[in-house]
């Protein structure tokens, strides 16, 4: 296949991927947010472990993840990446359940920023100018919103923003390929996960139940519904690289913007509004500049 073909197929892969998160993914676990953000949390990490271990032997993987069970360094790190990856779909969840999926994307706005000046402070990597414009535009529009009105900062986007964006800083650390790292993470949380589970029917206030097989597979869907779009957006960055895939990514929280907004009619004040304006330019900053040094 063509560099060209290559980088056209990774465009369309990403692009795929931020829609799905974006769209699909907000839709679907807004329709099983009856069960209770705790419950949802439960299915996506216990289907989602499910799916990777079944693909991982399908797809022979269990070499490899010997492999990096064998590695120590990789391991721990590994550890703290399944704490940060649980707590960003806890708290995305909790958002999507309680009608914040607004507060939510504004996390997924200012998250590839964070993750700029992550990759400058712990990686030493390179920051230019706009790069450094678009931090404090960041950082002004957060503080504005903590000077202005303290109860309407969207602390579950900035949770998800910052847990997102050191688990892709750990996950760079450590270069290990994305199913089989997310296995290994999952298989950390699995434990919990079981023990919550475990409590839940104790108490009988689970939805998931035998008698309703069809609602089964409602909740089961949320193994593929967090493993697809990752696989999609993740082999679109290997193939057209972060420029062009940081800039298609902004997909995912405009259309949650839009959903939130639009679809649930979630409040907007005018503290968020001036704030998400501040992001949008900074956003603005930031793929000009991606797009003149590509």
């Amino acid at each position: 296949m063509s560099k060209n073909n290559n980088f056209n197929k990774g465009i369309f892969l990403t692009a795929t991927g931020s829609f799905w998160w974006g769209l699909i993914g907000v839709i679907y676990f807004k329709y099983i947010a009856f069960a209770g953000h705790i419950e949802v949390v439960i299915h996506r990490s216990l289907w989602t472990t499910v799916m990777l271990i079944t693909t991982s032997i399908l797809f022979s993987r269990i070499g490899k993840i010997k492999k990096i069970i064998k590695n120590k360094k990789k391991i721990i790190i590994l550890f703290f990446s399944g704490i940060l990856i649980f707590t960003n779909w806890a708290v995305w969840i909790y958002a999507v359940s309680t009608d914040r999926i607004i507060d939510a994307s504004f996390g997924y706005f200012i998250m590839p920023i964070i993750s700029i000046y992550l990759g400058f402070f712990f990686l030493k990597e390179k920051l230019s100018l706009k790069g450094k414009v678009s931090v404090l535009i960041v950082v002004f529009s957060i503080l504005y919103l903590i000077i202005s009105d303290f109860e309407s900062i969207p602390w579950v986007g900035i949770i998800v923003a910052i847990s997102w964006s050191f688990y892709n800083l750990l996950r760079k650390i450590i270069n290990v390929d994305t199913d089989i790292g997310l296995l290994i993470e999952s298989l950390f949380i699995l434990p919990v996960i079981i023990i919550a589970f475990y409590f839940i029917v104790k108490n009988n206030v689970n939805d998931f139940d035998l008698s309703n097989p069809k609602l089964m597979f409602v909740f089961m869907l949320a193994g593929p519904m967090t493993v697809i779009p990752l696989y999609l957006y993740v082999r679109g960055v290997e193939l057209c690289g972060l420029g062009p895939t940081g800039m298609i990514f902004y997909i995912t929280p405009s259309l949650q913007f839009f959903l939130g907004y639009f679809l649930y009619n979630e409040p907007l004040n005018t503290d968020k509004l001036i704030s998400f304006i501040f992001i949008w330019i900074a956003v603005f900053i930031y793929l000009k500049d991606l797009y003149e040094n590509k």
